[in-house]
């Protein structure tokens, strides 16, 4: 079982981020009971209904799920790709997110166009859940199918808090992606609305160790 205690003192460090109300998330988590092993035919179609279940926070539908099908089911994609984690955090939902990593989810599997948790949370300045993933040591520098990594998107959408939790974590703002050829710092150099971002990772020093790629 992860310890997500550990991970949230992580993320109270680096992000200062609120500490999640840990008894409404054990009662949660007690209330789903995880039995027998799922069968395989309906893998496809239960697994699109159970990411919709997290998509519209339908606790009852997702327990029904969990129950018949196991706790495989929660790193199952829907017909279009995407994981309940990922949606989980796109939809901001905290109860869900806790629950999903708890219960197994996980946290580097890719969801609709390669989006990783942690690309997920860093697009919308999901500050806490970034925390949370950084604390369980996820692949920082893992990339979409654009080549964008985590920091690359928080560099584009000026989340500085984020930025530097990133770079605390070892991702290598010199990691290009395949849109354009850039990296995160060229992206700060090239946006004058937020010269803190570039600040920061220009305070980071660039070893030889880094050989271009932090993923871990």
């Amino acid at each position: 079982m992860l310890c997500y205690r550990t991970a949230i003192k992580r993320a109270n460090i680096v992000l200062g981020a609120k500490s999640m109300n840990w008894l409404k998330f054990a009662a949660a988590a007690a209330a789903i009971s995880l039995v027998a092993a799922p069968g395989a035919a309906q893998y496809a179609s239960d697994g699109a209904a159970f990411v919709e279940a997290v998509r519209k926070s339908d606790g009852s539908a997702a327990k029904k799920i969990l129950e018949e099908r196991g706790p495989a089911i929660i790193n199952t994609r829907d017909y279009e790709g995407n994981t309940a984690l990922v949606v989980a955090i796109n939809n901001r939902d905290e109860d869900w997110t806790a629950f999903l990593l708890q219960q197994g989810a996980d946290p580097n599997l890719a969801s609709k166009g390669g989006e990783t948790p942690l690309i997920a949370a860093s697009r919308i300045g999901y500050d806490d859940a970034v925390g949370w993933l950084l604390g369980l040591n996820v692949k920082v520098d893992a990339a979409n199918k654009m080549g964008e990594t985590a920091l690359i998107i928080a560099v584009q959408q000026r989340h500085p808090r984020i930025v530097r939790a990133l770079l605390a974590a070892g991702a290598n703002p010199d990691k290009t992606d395949a849109a354009a050829g850039l990296s995160a710092r060229d992206y700060a150099k090239r946006d004058t609305r937020s010269r803190e971002i570039l600040q920061l990772i220009e305070a980071r020093k660039i070893t030889a160790a880094d050989g271009g790629d932090t993923s871990r």
